[in-house]
């Protein structure tokens, strides 16, 4: 038969085409009619039986090769795309890419991918930053219609904002300040040197720790109030995390000191003091603080928030390697070994060893039980190792984003009231949200 693709014409055998029955050029030997050709080929001349197809001239040889030989080549000039189209178009699959090029190919597909989801990455992160620029400036606006709506912007901003102003940068280096000490003292306090006993032996706070901690206390609180107070939304102030976390590092000296009151007046409730002592232990939860104040911190909530799901495959893959290595363990070791006698223990030299901690308080004995823990060591590297890159690429998308929404915020500048919004690229955000809306009308 006679073979015309774009201008270049080859006459092929027929025992040749139906070596690959199943390509567009094998079915075509199955057709008895010509509306069965044409749905083939894009033209057909039974006078000459020629049949036409509308393709890359350039890339036929290759699919000649193919033909000859059962093997496809690419070479190295090609675009894999392309090539890839072309084989689809003409019934090839990429399973007859011969081993000498099969890992090239793959690789420059794969290459593109990733630089498509980088750029895809890169154009969420600015759209999430352009709706909650619009989310800050909805708020900066809701000033305008309150009393001394300008000044109270513009201490919301300080207080709101790390690195706005100069104002901001000088309340965010107290902040960090008084919250380092805070967690240093609570440090000192537990060393022997610093701790003081009273009357009946007890320890109890060093006054110089006391009053540093009494100080912090006021600074968070009024730092909380002052927040509260300049809000834009009241109802909504306490719905974001960090008005939370700022909530949450006070309570405990509050909640300790109405139940030292309630012991002092009530002797039968002296369990409530074991209460107030874990309450204090509550305030290392205050380095918490610091993600107000660090870009990356932020980042981290952010991802730890979005990638649940790996998380919860890491904690799955570690759960059913510590089941199987537990129970081989306990069957080597139970009658040589006391620390292996029981499951639960083998649960514990399991997760030591998965998660290679090694703490070495309990080692298997027999050459068996060596090689299974050998085992549950290497397992242990490659199912930790699996889902790092996942929450890792994540942790970079949040992070620029973050650093993008930071950078336009800092350059709002309102003045006596509202200006324009900083310059976004519309045209990205549009078509971001127009593919939105088609996916789901596709999906209904």
């Amino acid at each position: 038969i006679s073979i015309n693709v774009g201008g270049f014409k080859k006459k092929m055998r027929s025992n040749t085409l139906l070596r690959f029955p199943e390509t567009r050029l094998g079915k075509l030997l199955s057709c008895h009619s010509k509306e069965s050709i044409l749905e083939l080929c894009d033209d057909y001349d039974d006078t000459k039986n020629e049949f036409y197809f509308d393709r890359n001239p350039e890339l036929f040889p290759y699919v000649l090769h193919f033909y000859n030989t059962g093997k496809l080549h690419v070479m190295g000039e090609l675009c894999v795309f392309s090539f890839s189209q072309e084989i689809e178009y003409w019934g090839i699959n990429e399973f007859f890419i011969d081993s000498c090029c099969s890992y090239s190919y793959h690789g420059r597909k794969m290459e593109p991918d990733q630089e498509k989801w980088e750029e895809q990455s890169d154009q969420e992160s600015t759209t999430s930053s352009f709706d909650e620029i619009l989310a800050f400036y909805n708020d900066a606006s809701k000033f305008d219609k309150q009393p001394f709506g300008n000044i109270r912007r513009q201490l919301w901003l300080a207080l709101d904002n790390p690195g706005y102003s100069v104002l901001s940068r000088i309340f965010s280096v107290l902040s960090i300040v008084v919250v380092l000490g805070s967690i240093v003292t609570m440090c000192l306090n537990s060393l022997p040197d610093f701790q003081i006993l009273d009357s009946d032996g007890n320890p109890e706070e060093d006054p110089r720790f006391e009053i540093v901690e009494h100080f912090g206390i006021a600074w968070f609180t009024f730092e909380l109030v002052a927040r509260f107070a300049v809000a834009p939304d009241f109802l909504k102030f306490f719905k974001h995390a960090l008005n939370l976390i700022d909530l949450m590092s006070i309570l405990p000296f509050y909640i300790t000191l109405v139940v030292n009151l309630v012991v002092e007046s009530s002797p039968t409730l002296a369990n409530l003091g074991r209460v107030a002592q874990v309450l204090r232990l509550m305030r290392i939860f205050r380095i918490l603080k610091l993600a107000r104040h660090s870009t990356g911190l932020r980042s981290l909530g952010a991802t730890l928030k979005y990638s649940y799901r790996e998380v919860g495959l890491l904690l799955l893959y570690l759960s059913v390697g510590i089941s199987i290595f537990s129970v081989v363990a306990y069957t080597i070791e139970k009658e040589e070994n006391e620390g292996l006698a029981t499951i639960p223990a083998c649960w514990w030299w399991a997760t030591v060893s998965m998660t290679t901690v090694g703490y070495g308080d309990v080692v298997p004995g027999s050459t068996a039980g060596k090689l299974t823990a050998s085992a549950c060591i290497l397992a242990g590297i490659l199912v930790v190792v699996l889902p790092i890159t996942l929450i890792f690429n994540k942790f970079s998308h949040f992070y620029r984003r973050q650093k993008q929404l930071e950078s336009a915020m800092r350059s709002c500048d309102f003045g006596d009231g509202m200006k324009e919004v900083p310059s976004v690229n519309l045209r990205d955000y549009y078509a971001y949200k127009v593919k939105s809306l088609m996916a789901s009308l596709t999906n209904m």
